[in-house]
């Protein structure tokens, strides 16, 4: 009888201290591993995101290298549309978006080859070519095709409609 009951004993003895290493094993593993690794990870992105290491000269380099946006607004343009009667006017307001501040000259200097092409082609539209976003894409690259070909070099690089009225 007292072999038997070593045997069992021995048997209990074995099969609990196994499943209390395994259950030890992953609560050691997060506490003392993943934890700590999640929380100096978290730590040293707050730091470096705040700029102690070096991340806020980089934002600063990045924002003295991109320039502010140069616009120059261009006079209304009212022009009555071709077709046939009644008689339809568009009247526009554009500002263009230029490449740097040294442009500005240069465009004054352009700017009456650029309205001659801007006036003959809006004279030529038809209401039912402005109709729609495809009718507004189509007329902004044609005034950029328009404004590469008067300037001889892209110093514009958007046109942007400020008002656009078709009656």
């Amino acid at each position: 009888m007292a072999a038997v009951d070593a045997d069992i004993s021995e048997e209990e003895a074995g099969e609990e201290p196994a499943p209390a290493k395994r259950r030890l094993a992953g609560k050691v593993l997060v506490l003392y591993v993943v934890l700590p690794l999640l929380l100096i990870g978290g730590a040293g992105a707050g730091v470096y995101m705040s700029g102690i290491l070096g991340g806020g000269e980089a934002e600063e380099e990045v924002a003295k290298v991109v320039a502010e946006p140069v616009f120059y607004d261009m006079p209304d343009f009212l022009v009555n549309l071709s077709g046939p009667p009644p008689q339809h006017y568009l009247k526009m307001r554009v500002a263009l978006q230029l490449a740097d501040k040294e442009s500005v000259p240069r465009l004054e200097a352009e700017m009456p080859r650029i309205l001659d092409g801007f006036q003959t082609f809006l004279r030529e539209l038809r209401p039912e070519d402005l109709e729609g976003s495809q009718g507004m894409l189509n007329l902004k690259e044609e005034l950029m095709r328009r404004l590469a070909l008067a300037t001889q070099e892209p110093i514009v690089k958007d046109v942007l409609f400020k008002e656009i009225i078709v009656q």
